[in-house]
């Protein structure tokens, strides 16, 4: 049972399935705060604590509150696992929900009686103020950034304007295992923030609503000093950032990877931007993102429809700085990725063959560029709702229900059937395209026989000839062996070819 003079925090990240990405870095930003406050976090990660329930039952013995922060999609139900045996074991403990989804579904969040409080947004300072007010016993009314429940009715307080990155405490990131990530990622990898926010207006993403279309950032010596520091004393080996989109001020990131160059600290580091910024930049501006250590940046191009790109309120995107950023990236020896969303709203199958048309030929003159299609994802919140509920999509009616909103899943009620079917076909190929374009990338020899297949695989993705589909079949057989292969012998796959063939 607490105590009033408690200041010890559970902060807790649910599992939220596929690669392990690297530590939780909202709760370390998070943790960073209440520390300058005097309080005292805990970071439960349950992507990497085997048990996270036994330790979470063991941590809120004698805590002020068990803090959940969470994305939409499967880790939802961790989340609500987690939240149900908090509830049992210390039926007193305030619970506090925080994140992305319940800052967009904060009223449906509070519906759960596992769920007391919502921190929305920027959760720093109001997470600081919501613990005093806790500790104090003292009423949360009027408490900027926060929603609560009182006597089963919901409050809503007004929201607390974000503030600037530079003026919040650092993350803490000593609080991190880096072997137990190391562990479970092969390499010692890190995310990172050198700002948060997006100026554009994408009808489909969830980050123009979170923050305003507002760019945050930190200053260019704070970003070289503290990745650098951070490499040298945690023998970082990749950073990856986190940031919405990297290059929205490009003097700054030009003047970002100088400084690290300077710096004689090595290491690799990865961003994500949209094409049209890096056409402003020149290539020997390029050149020196590679010479300070990029080695990969995805870019979120999502298609190469025209139609499509207006539907989605992508004005900023168009088709010939596709091909300018694949070369200049190609010239300068950076990977690139290229999202691609299909089955947005109003879009046609024309549509679909003028984007594998085009994807087809740039990937018929740039070895360096790779693609990740998906399916259109209806996150909530994002300002095409109106359209998507008049085309008989509707959100989901409780907090669970949002678990299956999904990169990966079909929750759209226009795409089905025979036009499914050929979508799922063309992105296996596009997907199939990637894993050989992979292991062809390192052993002359391998470059020589893949040739003529990728030259095949090229050709359908142009022309939209998905049918009898051998390739397919080839490299499910092949797939096939190997596991077989690997269970025979008791030898796992190394991590270098399991990557080649899933």
């Amino acid at each position: 049972m607490q105590t009033q003079r408690s200041r010890k925090v559970v902060l807790f990240l649910p599992r939220y399935g596929g690669r392990v990405f690297g530590p939780p870095l909202g709760l370390l930003s998070l943790a960073g705060s209440l520390r300058v406050a005097g309080f005292e976090p805990r970071i439960i990660d349950g992507a990497v604590t085997s048990d996270h329930h036994a330790r979470i039952a063991s941590e809120i013995a004698d805590c002020l509150c068990f803090g959940v922060s969470l994305l939409t999609g499967p880790m939802i139900l961790d989340a609500i696992d987690a939240a149900r045996m908090v509830r049992r074991v210390r039926p007193d403990l305030p619970i506090v929900f925080g994140g992305w989804h319940p800052s967009l579904e904060s009223a449906q969040t509070l519906r759960e009686e596992y769920v007391d409080i919502v921190v929305r947004h920027q959760g720093d300072i109001t997470l600081v103020e919501l613990l005093n007010h806790l500790q104090t016993r003292s009423s949360l009314d009027l408490l900027p950034g926060c929603w609560f429940k009182r006597d089963g009715r919901i409050v809503q307080n007004p929201d607390r304007p974000a503030l600037p990155l530079p003026d919040l405490a650092p993350p803490a990131y000593d609080l991190v295992d880096f072997d137990a990530y190391e562990t479970a990622m092969g390499e010692r990898q890190l995310p990172f923030a050198t700002s948060i926010g997006c100026p554009y207006a994408c009808n489909y993403c969830t980050d123009m609503v979170f923050y305003n279309r507002r760019f945050n950032a930190l200053g260019v010596d704070r970003v070289v000093a503290d990745m650098t520091s951070l490499v040298s004393r945690y023998r970082i080996a990749n950073i990856a950032l986190v940031d919405s989109n990297f290059l929205v001020d490009v003097p700054r990131a030009v003047a970002i990877a100088k400084g690290i160059l300077n710096s004689g600290v090595k290491f690799r580091w990865t961003f994500q931007a949209s094409t049209n910024l890096l056409c402003r930049m020149s290539q020997d501006d390029v050149d020196l993102l590679r010479k300070s250590g990029v080695h990969h940046v995805g870019f979120g191009t999502e298609s190469a429809s025209l139609d499509v790109l207006r539907y989605m309120n992508k004005s900023h995107q168009n088709i010939p700085e596709m091909f300018e950023t694949a070369s200049k990236c190609h010239k300068a020896g950076i990977r690139v990725t290229f999202n691609l969303i299909f089955g947005f709203p109003g879009e046609l199958p024309r549509h679909r063959a003028e984007t594998l048309r085009i994807m087809g030929e740039i990937a018929a003159r740039y070895p360096n560029v790779s693609f990740s299609p998906n399916l259109f994802t209806p996150y909530p919140g994002i300002p095409i709702w109106p359209e998507l509920r008049a085309r008989g999509l509707q959100e989901p009616a409780s907090l669970e229900a949002w678990a299956q909103v999904h990169l990966g899943a079909n929750n759209l009620p226009w795409l089905s059937g025979a036009s499914l079917r050929a979508l799922e076909r063309s992105i296996r190929y596009v997907l199939l395209h990637n894993r050989l374009r992979r292991v062809g990338s390192g052993r002359w020899w391998r470059r020589s026989l893949l040739k003529p297949v990728l030259g095949v695989l090229e050709w359908r993705i142009r022309n939209s000839r998905f049918r009898a589909p051998i390739e397919l079949a080839l490299a499910n057989v092949r797939r096939r062996l190997v596991v077989r292969r690997s269970l025979l012998t008791g030898q796992p796959l190394t991590n270098r070819f399991a990557r080649s063939i899933h």
